[in-house]
């Protein structure tokens, strides 16, 4: 089997005899053994040489359960719906933002499907700095927009969540549909200090998990929100770095940051998703005619990002939510082949660097 189990051990004998047992329960697992704490005493020998066991990792990272621990511990990648989320895998994720009707919906996932699009997000549930903004048709919609995913071959819905309630609707609507299409339950940048949520979407194993940057706060702390996911059970998440709320991007409307996905991606096992609609939030152009969104998203693909969140729409003035940063259907073919083409410059780079005397 393909399993990973993951065992914590102490420096208490006691914790090591547990490990012990456990690895001979599951030793027909790829068992990763995690030595934390004060481990000196600890002889890994002893657990190197049990049945299932791997690896045996002392860690050191602030993250125990994301953390790459120096490039010890091996990716928490994952396949979901038929779709790879890996540290080598590249999908996007054009979509709406915020779903308003059917007509609009159809029109959007017909387009993808088109294109060979086979992910998108749709926003259901949507959280808004102002009472007065739409706020989604929450469980209303879901019937409608996953049994046309299904019908346009969308494999997997990145869709925001903001409760616990959330989750169970999704997963019941999704089984009254017959499983037409998954979905990645998306934790926004309001949310990422969430606890219970966080909690509650890792107990969880049905669903993948998205989890944006916190707005306004550190990389570390957005981090820790990870890690109470993953501590909770659930392994399968992707990180998104969608930019922080300063002053110093404006006129775009947060700072781009995306420098970091490789650092993410060095921190922890993670792939890592860029949100550029979120980061630029406004339509503009330079004197080259490219978009600053089509700039700042070459900009994160080259970089190695492993996702792109992108907002469109058939029509951005009927747009309820963000309608003056949105892409149109029009512009998605030339999108996707702009994505593909810096994607492929990345990965020649990679070749390049491959090529270098050791």
């Amino acid at each position: 089997m393909n399993t990973l189990l993951e065992a914590e051990v102490g420096h208490d004998s006691d914790d090591a005899a547990r490990v012990v047992r456990v690895a001979a329960q599951y030793a027909d697992l790829r068992t990763e053994v995690h030595a934390i704490g004060k481990t000196a005493a600890v002889h890994v020998d002893a657990f190197e040489g049990l049945p299932g066991v791997e690896r045996v990792i002392r860690v050191s990272e602030k993250f125990r359960t994301i953390a790459r621990d120096r490039g010890q511990a091996a990716s928490l990648g994952f396949s979901y719906n038929g779709i790879k989320f890996t540290d080598e895998s590249f999908n996007l994720f054009p979509g709406m933002c915020a779903v308003d009707n059917p007509k609009n919906v159809k029109a959007t996932f017909e387009a993808l499907h088109e294109n060979g699009i086979t992910t998108t997000r749709a926003g259901v549930y949507e959280p808004r700095t102002s009472p007065y903004g739409f706020q989604g048709h929450g469980r209303a919609c879901l019937p409608w927009v996953l049994e046309l995913a299904g019908e346009y071959g969308i494999k997997v819905i990145a869709m925001e969540v903001t409760r616990e309630q959330h989750v169970d609707e999704i997963g019941e609507a999704l089984h009254k549909s017959g499983q037409p299409t998954g979905v990645m339950l998306q934790i926004g940048t309001r949310n990422a200090q969430n606890f219970e949520l966080l909690r509650s979407v890792g107990q969880q194993q049905e669903f993948p998990v998205l989890l944006e940057r916190g707005l306004g706060i550190t990389l570390e702390e957005s981090l820790n929100a990870v890690e109470y996911i993953a501590q909770s059970g659930n392994h399968r998440i992707v990180f998104c770095v969608r930019g922080v709320e300063t002053h110093l991007g404006e006129p775009h409307r947060n700072f781009v940051e995306y420098a970091h996905v490789p650092l993410v991606q060095r921190l922890t096992r993670l792939p890592v998703c860029i949100d550029l609609s979120h980061s630029v939030g406004l339509r503009a152009s330079g004197p080259d005619g490219l978009l600053d969104i089509q700039h700042v998203t070459a900009r994160g693909i080259v970089a190695g990002a492993n996702m792109v969140l992108v907002d469109f729409h058939p029509f951005s003035e009927q747009a309820l939510c963000n309608g003056p940063r949105v892409l149109t259907l029009a512009e998605l073919p030339h999108f996707i082949e702009d994505c593909r083409l810096v994607r492929k410059t990345y990965e020649t780079r990679r070749v390049l660097h491959e090529r270098l005397p050791a």
